[in-house]
C-alpha cells in the first residue's frame, strides 16, 4: 500500500465508521471500484486504531465521568457490548468468508438505510440518554452484533434501535458511540496479537501511521458534525446516500464491473 491510498482509506474509515452509511462496506467498495489490493490485516489494525482513539479523545470526559461516578451507566454499555463480542469471536471468520461481496454490500446499504429512515421518521423519539436501561442496553448491543456484515453499519444499526426504541435523535448517536468504544477497542486488541508478535514490516510503518492518524482526526470531525447535525435534522441525507450507493453498486455489479 502506498502513502495516498493509506490517506484516502484513512479518510474513508474516518468518516464511515461514524456516519450510519457502514465502514465495513466503504473499505471493501472503495478499493474494489479503484482496483486497488486488499489493505489487508495490518491496515486494518491502523484504521480501527485510529477510530479508537477519536471515540476516546472526544469523549474523555464522558468515560472519566462513568469510571468514577457513574457505574449504573457504565455497566449498562459493557453489557450491551457483550453480545456482538460473543458473535465477533464465534461467527467473524465465517462472515468474512462469506460475505462481503459487493452485490451484498449494496442490498445491505439500501435494506438497512431504508429501515433507518421508516424509524426515524415514525419513531416517538421522546426518550433520553438518562432513561437508558439494561433491556435497552441488550437490544440496542444485540442489534450492534449485525454490523459484523458488511453494508450493514454499526452506527446505523445501533442508532435504528436506540430510535426505535423511543430515544430522540442526539440520544441514539451519543450512546451509539460510548457502545463503539468497548468494542472497537476488544477488536483492535484482538486483530492486533499476531501484530504484536511480528511487528510491522518497514515499508507498511508510514501507511500504517497515516492511517491511525488520518482515520482519528476525520473520526473526531466525523464524531462532532453528526451530534451537532441530528439536534435539529433527520437521518435521510445519509438514507439517500445509502440508497443511491447500494443501486450503483448493483447497477455496476449487474454490467460486469
Amino acid at each position: 500500500m502506498d502513502l495516498l491510498e493509506a490517506i484516502v482509506l484513512g479518510v474513508v474509515q474516518g468518516l464511515t465508521e461514524f456516519l450510519p452509511i457502514s465502514s465495513s462496506g466503504h473499505l471493501i467498495l472503495v478499493p474494489w471500484l479503484l482496483g486497488w489490493p486488499d489493505p489487508g490485516k495490518v491496515f486494518d489494525v491502523a484504521l480501527h486504531f485510529g477510530t479508537l482513539v477519536a471515540l476516546l479523545g472526544y469523549y474523555w470526559q464522558t468515560w472519566l465521568h462513568l469510571l468514577l461516578h457513574d457505574h449504573r451507566r457504565l455497566g449498562l454499555i459493557l453489557l450491551g457490548s457483550v453480545p456482538g463480542g460473543v458473535v465477533g469471536l464465534v461467527g467473524s471468520t465465517y462472515i468474512e468468508e462469506h460475505f462481503g461481496r459487493p452485490e451484498q454490500i449494496g442490498v445491505a446499504l439500501i435494506v438497512f438505510g431504508v429501515l433507518l429512515y421508516l424509524i426515524d421518521r415514525y419513531g416517538k423519539k421522546t426518550r433520553d440518554s438518562d432513561e437508558f436501561g439494561w433491556r435497552d442496553a441488550l437490544l440496542i448491543g444485540s442489534a450492534q452484533a449485525l454490523a459484523l456484515f458488511p453494508g450493514v453499519s454499526r452506527s446505523g444499526i445501533t442508532i435504528t434501535t436506540a430510535l426505535a426504541l423511543g430515544f430522540r435523535r442526539e440520544s441514539a448517536a451519543t450512546f451509539s458511540f460510548l457502545l463503539a468504544t468497548p468494542i472497537t477497542g476488544g477488536a483492535v486488541l484482538w486483530a492486533a496479537r499476531k501484530l504484536l508478535q511480528s511487528g510491522i514490516a518497514p515499508d507498511e510503518r508510514l501507511p500504517f501511521l497515516a492511517g491511525v492518524l488520518v482515520s482519528g482526526v476525520v473520526g473526531v470531525l466525523a464524531i462532532h458534525a453528526l451530534v451537532r447535525y441530528v439536534r435539529s435534522h433527520s437521518y435521510t441525507p445519509f438514507v439517500v446516500y445509502r440508497v443511491i450507493a447500494g443501486l450503483a453498486v448493483l447497477l455496476l455489479v449487474a454490467i460486469g464491473r
